[in-house]
């Protein structure tokens, strides 16, 4: 007499079948349980990739004023590494702990490193604070492997906040930031003023892009505010009106 083949049940993993305790000796059985419990522990993985992946679709955009400049790479390096897209905005504002002289000092002795035969061959020294930022997390991520190839990929610095970024809410990093990190009195440098005492030309160009932007964000602010505000004066006109309309809607769960 011949037996039903044995049943198939479809796990994230892949199939596997499930035999009857009466069919096969314990051992194997136990075995079948494992591969199981493996199975649904592979999916589970698989699922949590698939929600990572989908959280580092859209890019985080930065305001890097008033950040110091080591501390918020070192942050936007191990987002870089995780997969997430970062976009670094005003980053002539960012700041170095230490005088202007200091650090217009470390940074001369920086540019002298060069190839002595043929210095055309690199290293190569930046000049604009946004290349300036972009070779710090450079170095930060291992650029020499492909995994930090692919991370360098993933990140756009910019001096000043271009289209379309200064229509995109911008974010902070705390654990960055000047105020917090720096004790009150010391001395620090703008990116800004060290590069344009390196040779980097656009500050005064920057700076009058930034006030236009900024004139434009006030403008469109005061409207915002002004209807928010006829939005809020309607609601408590027709407050009475919607009263039942609204217990309905609690009632509903809304």
């Amino acid at each position: 007499m011949m037996r039903a083949a044995p049943t198939v049940r479809l796990c994230p993993g892949g199939y596997t079948p499930l035999i009857p305790t009466e069919w096969c000796p314990y051992g194997a059985f136990t075995y079948m349980i494992e591969q199981n419990r493996k199975c649904l522990r592979v999916g589970a993985i698989q699922v949590g990739i698939e929600e990572r992946s989908a959280r580092f679709i859209s890019p985080i955009v930065i305001d890097c004023r008033d950040h110091l400049h080591g501390r918020l790479c070192s942050v936007v390096a191990k987002e870089l590494l995780a997969g997430q897209k970062i976009v670094l905005v005003r980053c002539e504002d960012m700041v170095i702990s230490g005088s202007l002289v200091r650090n217009q000092t470390k940074y001369a002795q920086f540019r002298k490193k060069r190839m002595n035969t043929n210095p055309t061959r690199g290293p190569f020294h930046f000049k604009s604070p946004a290349r300036m930022v972009w070779r710090t997390i450079r170095g930060m991520v291992h650029q020499k492997s492909a995994r930090g190839q692919a991370a360098i990929g993933r990140l756009s610095t910019f001096e000043g906040i271009p289209h379309p970024y200064d229509k995109v809410k911008r974010k902070v990093i705390p654990a960055a930031l000047r105020v917090v990190r720096l004790k009150p009195g010391r001395k620090y440098t703008k990116m800004g003023d060290l590069a344009n005492n390196v040779g980097w030309k656009h500050q005064e160009l920057v700076s009058s892009l930034e006030d236009k932007r900024r004139a434009k964000a006030e403008v469109f602010f005061q409207k915002k505010k002004a209807a928010a505000a006829l939005k809020a004066k309607a609601e408590e006109a027709a407050a009475g009106d919607l009263a039942k309309v609204n217990e309905v809607l609690a009632a509903a769960g809304h």
